[in-house]
């Protein structure tokens, strides 16, 4: 008498399985294999997952989540109700969001949302989510007059496809981990940003660490390169990578 081999049945609920779990997390391949033996079946499966993170040259090596403590500078396009939008000298676009509490400078001395017009250049410090920024304090006609160092070089701007510039500038600090220090806020935060853009204008600041030994580390999206600028403990620029 024939004994009927139940691998059919056992085959297909080995795919589906696999089937699931690839559903449940996310994209990758599945090989399975059914055999039988002496009247016993056997099937492998695997899936393995395929991961990636879309940096497109801007957030660099160690981006994290989530909004920052950051900033821009560049000439306003145009004005809305809710804000505004601007082009920094390497081509970024940029959409700032204003609230009530934001505050509007002309130099040192305190000035009306209104004296935010087209072509105009400006200088946004906030909270910092991608390309956008939720403006704390808009400086128009920002006065950013940090003597530039021989040594800094040029901003490159963001080309897509095109692969980050790989080069030091500078002095990068010895207590500098890429992933490490601690996110921070408020002066310090807006120090740094001022001090960075003033010699590196052109892309996003969507964070500032400060660094274990006391210094920051700038980061700076939108170009590709630099994506790390670092100050020290008076916020003057001491490095870039």
């Amino acid at each position: 008498m024939l004994s009927r081999k139940p691998t059919t049945k056992f085959a297909v609920a080995v795919v589906a399985a696999a089937a699931i779990a690839i559903g449940g997390g996310g994209y990758g391949t599945v090989s399975a294999t059914a055999s039988t033996a002496s009247g016993a079946a056997s099937a492998t499966s695997s899936v393995s997952a395929i991961s990636s993170r879309a940096d497109s040259g801007s957030r660099g090596s160690n981006a994290r989540s989530g909004p920052a403590a950051g900033g821009s500078i560049g000439t306003v396009d145009s004005v809305s109700a809710s804000g505004f939008t601007l082009t920094t000298s390497a081509g970024q676009n940029v959409t700032v969001t204003v609230t009530s509490s934001t505050a509007y400078r002309q130099g040192a001395e305190a000035a009306p949302a209104s004296g935010v017009t087209t072509r105009e250049s400006v200088l946004v410090l906030g909270t910092t989510n991608g390309t956008t920024i939720t403006a704390s304090r808009v400086i128009v006609q920002p006065r950013l007059t940090v003597p530039k160092p021989s040594w800094a070089g040029t901003v490159v701007p963001f080309t897509r496809g095109a692969q980050s510039a790989s080069k030091q500038a500078g002095q990068i600090p010895t207590a500098y981990k890429q992933g490490g220090g601690t996110i921070v806020s408020g002066t310090a935060a807006n120090k740094a940003t001022r001090a960075a853009l003033a010699v590196y204008p052109g892309g996003i600041v969507d964070r500032v660490v400060k660094l274990s030994n006391g210094e920051y580390e700038v980061h700076n999206i939108g170009v590709n390169w630099p994506h790390h600028i670092f100050v020290n403990h008076d916020f003057k620029l001491i490095g870039a990578d």
